[in-house]
């Protein structure tokens, strides 16, 4: 026995992957030649799996404000939000997002994980209950263990089933904190937001939804599912990231709670951490005018989305419940879906792989861009058939009975 006895079983998971010829686990990217291009195993590939909603890593004005950042204010702060890593720019950044929902306050974080971590530990203390949708991200599964509330998960997606748990708590579900997230990252479905909202508000609790998949994808503004719902007023606290459609890093808490502020000097993951660098924030600053005064954008990342999701559920695969700009295809096994990823990485076609122990699911997570070109969506539908006629013939060639 040792400390290390408890990963074997991931280390023999990780070997099974890296025996198959080139892992699926950390591919490195060896040169970035477009926001959906670049070189892996030494050729071309369409990226298909980054998250780059709005295709904005390469924007030209991003890149711009980030350079000039650097010259004027160095690569980084050296000290933590509480102490010297306060510049104007981070400031402007939280006002900024605070306009962009209509909310009074605003929390910049470092990366999005931190958004989480951060809120939801803070928020939920020895006195109080948190509960979970049971497919959330691990931010907010790891949130839950740093807390000292009482901790529940309820059936995903499932309102009425949180309805039955907030009725349970009677008069303690006014110090209850719900959290759910607008689209979940592995399936790309939506929470039945209006459902949720309703049962919050029903029991006296409050409510959190993490929009770090729907920031740039749903609502006029870009807000994500809550706006899109006209939801916006009836939330208690939204959290979101930059690593997704705003194309940098960092992460942030909005709130129509002035409270919000006393909350910042209590929370651990925002405290004791390096604030990010100028360049980021510069980045994300204009980054998010661009998510905020455009819809030409999500126009064509949800045309692309569409397309992509009814092709591949025309071909008999097992796709998510709803289209989405994340578009998975479940599998079996672990041995199938990993040979049908590597067959659309012969085919020029780079997805997302996640198996056990990542999530309970064997999937091909495909991510669509606003900047991936029609061509760019007939090669990925293209190298999908190719796993589909694969799949078709194993499944001819079995024995029945």
């Amino acid at each position: 026995m040792s400390l290390f006895t408890k990963f074997e079983g991931l280390a023999a998971v990780g070997a099974e992957l890296a025996q198959s010829g080139t892992s699926p686990v950390g591919v490195p990217m060896r040169r970035i030649i477009s926001p959906t291009r670049a070189e892996v195993d030494g050729r071309e590939v369409i990226l298909a799996g980054t998250n780059n909603y709005l295709g904005l890593t390469m924007d030209r004005d991003s890149i711009d404000a980030g350079h000039a950042a650097l010259e004027n204010e160095g690569t980084g702060t050296t000290g933590s939000r509480m102490a010297n890593g306060t510049y104007d720019s981070h400031l402007a950044l939280e006002r900024e997002i605070a306009d962009l929902y209509g909310m009074h306050q605003a929390i910049v974080f470092t990366t999005g994980y931190q958004s989480n971590l951060g809120t939801i530990a803070t928020l939920a203390g020895p006195d109080d209950i948190l509960i979970i949708d049971a497919d959330s991200h691990a931010s907010i599964y790891d949130a839950a263990k740093l807390s000292s509330a009482r901790v529940f998960r309820f059936r995903h997606n499932d309102a009425d089933n949180l309805a039955k748990r907030l009725g349970r708590l009677g008069d303690e579900a006014k110090q209850c904190l719900v959290v759910v997230e607008g689209i979940y990252s592995m399936l790309g479905d939506q929470a039945p937001l209006a459902e949720m909202v309703a049962a919050t508000k029903e029991h006296g609790a409050s409510l959190l939804v993490d929009e770090a998949h729907s920031l740039g994808v749903m609502g006029h503004r870009g807000c994500g599912l809550a706006e899109e719902l006209g939801l916006l007023d009836q939330i208690d606290f939204i959290t979101g990231t930059f690593s997704k459609s705003v194309g940098t890093v960092g992460g942030f808490c909005v709130s129509p709670h002035p409270e919000l502020a006393w909350v910042r000097n209590a929370m651990r993951a925002y405290i004791f951490t390096a604030s990010a660098s100028p360049a980021n924030i510069a980045s994300s600053r204009v980054a998010l005018r661009k998510l905020r005064d455009g819809t030409d954008l999500r126009d064509r990342l949800w045309t692309n989305a569409r397309r992509l999701h009814k092709a591949l559920s025309d071909m008999g695969l097992q796709v998510g419940p709803q289209a989405s700009p994340i578009v998975a295809v479940m599998l079996q096994s672990r041995e199938e879906t990993l040979n049908s990823w590597h067959t659309l990485l012969d085919q020029g076609v780079y997805v997302n792989l996640v198996v056990p122990p990542a999530a309970n699911l064997n999937l091909l997570r495909c991510s669509v861009s606003a900047a991936h070109t029609e061509a760019d969506i007939d090669n990925i539908i293209a190298a999908y058939q190719v796993v589909a006629n694969q799949l078709s013939a194993v499944e001819d060639a079995e024995p029945v009975g």
